[in-house]
């Protein structure tokens, strides 16, 4: 068994909606519950509440938000309140009271909807809705931690990223392998259906700013995917291979492969020297970059071999370690001053101080540099456009 006990997250503010629900949905259970025998069968609810369930077949409208609070059992609405309040504290926080009302609401029509299209038997229960909870976490909140207790043959915790355990354990093992693995009369394309108006709504909501979005929720980590591939797709383009730009003859200047090193170099910056050359020859970049992370820490202003020093500050941009990434191409124009194509250096230092450093005034001082000196129409294009957003900002 494995139960979620704990998250890594606490709530600004009083999650006074989410109570609301809580307290709601136990007392409507405990007016409404009580299992009689009809027939061979135990009906779990009062005469007067089963029409209160969603009944495909002829189904009401208001039927479906009133399945949402009703329950066939005391296991039933302790899980169902359980989850709710273990996920639906942090999200009721960023909606806001009424927002996070109407979301849970709106989860439970939808999955009462997915029911419906699906089966023609009754439905009841919480479970849709907290689904369509859990999947707004999962958006909202998929770097956090979760406290995970497990019992087998004996007992303990571990932790892991919300993300995982929502994707894996709650939704791919215990609803879509569990639908076709189970004979439980468990309502699997409701609990589906609540994940999917959770996960999408909530997406929605950040993509269109409706509910302003952090740079640790999904949309805003997939943004700074997106972000890390275009600027690796520049990188690439500006400096692959570097070649002249179109149409353009190099300078035919001399540059030493290398910056003369002092005497009595301290041999534990040789050694990382030569580590990192290693480590970039044999593609490792991420250790390359943490040996060059080591290295500045010795020696600030140590430079590295011309083509070595240029491939790192690349990598660094493109892992998006901003502050280092500039810090390295500058190094490398106050060595190699004369490099023939260091119009584009300029050119990707206005952008990092431009759009991810937040300091307009030196982003604008490189990107005038590179302007009268890039040849390449989309590069020129690109500084331009990056320069008139600085200037009416």
């Amino acid at each position: 068994m494995l139960l979620p006990i704990y998250t890594s997250i606490t709530p600004r503010r009083t999650p006074y909606a989410n109570y609301i629900l809580i307290a709601a949905n136990i007392l409507i259970f405990m007016l409404s519950y009580g299992p009689h025998r009809v027939g061979p069968y135990i009906e779990p609810l009062r005469p007067w509440a089963q029409q209160f369930m969603l009944t495909p077949d002829h189904p009401y409208i208001w039927q479906f938000v009133t399945y949402a609070f009703l329950h066939g059992g005391l296991m039933h609405i302790l899980g169902n309140m359980y989850f709710l309040y273990m996920f639906g504290n942090a999200v009721n926080d960023r909606l806001g009271n009424v927002g996070y009302l109407c979301f849970y609401l709106g989860g439970a029509v939808f999955s009462g909807l997915g029911h419906a299209l699906m089966h023609t038997n009754p439905v009841l229960g919480a479970s849709g809705a907290v689904a369509a909870v859990t999947g707004a976490y999962l958006v909202l909140f998929p770097h956090t931690f979760i406290t995970v207790l497990y019992v087998f043959f004996f007992i303990g915790t571990f932790e892991i990223k919300a993300m995982y355990l929502i994707l894996i354990k709650l939704i791919f093992f215990d609803n879509v392998l569990q639908k076709y693995l189970s004979a439980a009369n468990i309502a699997f394309d409701a609990h589906l259906a609540g994940y999917a108006f959770g996960i999408a709504v909530t997406l929605v909501l950040l993509m269109t700013k409706l509910l302003e979005s952090h740079y640790d929720d999904l949309w805003g980590t997939l943004r700074q995917w997106n972000r890390r591939r275009s600027f690796r797709d520049v990188v690439d383009d500006i400096y692959d291979p570097w070649a002249p730009s179109p149409g353009r003859k190099p300078a035919a200047v001399t540059v030493n492969s290398s910056p003369v090193q002092p005497q009595g170099e301290n041999e534990v910056v040789i050694d990382l020297r030569n580590r990192i050359s290693t480590a970039m020859n044999a593609y490792n970049t991420s250790e390359a970059l943490h040996l060059y992370e080591e290295l500045l820490r010795i020696d600030p202003t140590h430079i590295l071999p011309r083509q070595l020093q240029l491939d790192i500050a690349n990598r660094l941009m493109a892992d998006g370690k901003w502050r280092l990434s500039a810090k390295a191409y500058e190094l490398l124009l106050k060595a190699y001053g004369n490099y023939e194509y260091a119009e584009q250096v300029y050119l990707m230092l206005g952008l990092l101080y431009g759009r991810y450093l937040n300091e307009p005034d030196k982003a604008l001082e490189y990107l005038y540099r590179a302007k009268d000196r890039l040849t390449d129409p989309g590069q020129k294009r690109l500084c331009m456009q990056e320069i008139r957003r600085l200037e009416s900002a």
